[in-house]
């Protein structure tokens, strides 16, 4: 049977952003983030996806306090980090209710709408219209 103990020390949220899900739990640990079983490193190589990914942690100040492990899918990398970022946020307000305020304030506990529109007929992309010839 399962250890009952070992169960509370993890948090678990999901999160979103355009069509990338990404499910996040939270434990006690040294600050590592895993990502589809990879280090954050070798899965997002940009500086500003990284920093993003951690923000959660360095706003509430939890940064060397819990190993972050990730299952995302769908979408792409900018979309992965986003929701990376939503799922920690909510973990991390399930871990300690009094850091809601501060992740609010930052913006991270809001998902983010904005998705691709989608093509219209008769056009060429969503709003691009074809150029118009008056003869």
């Amino acid at each position: 049977m399962r250890d009952r103990g070992a169960a509370r020390n993890q948090f678990n949220a999901i999160g979103r952003r355009k069509t990338s899900i990404a499910k996040v739990l939270l434990q006690p640990g040294a600050g590592n983030v895993i990502v589809n079983g990879q280090p954050m490193e070798e899965r997002f190589t940009r500086p500003a996806h990284q920093i993003a990914i951690t923000l959660p942690l360095r706003v509430t100040n939890t940064i060397g306090a819990f190993n972050v492990m990730v299952k995302v899918e769908g979408g792409g990398i900018t979309g992965q980090a986003g929701a990376i970022v939503h799922a920690t946020a909510r973990a991390l307000v399930k871990a300690d209710e009094a850091s809601r305020p501060v992740l609010r304030q930052a913006g991270l506990l809001t998902r983010d709408p904005r998705a691709k529109e989608r093509k219209k007929y008769g056009l060429k992309r969503a709003r691009k219209a074809p150029q118009y010839t008056k003869r």
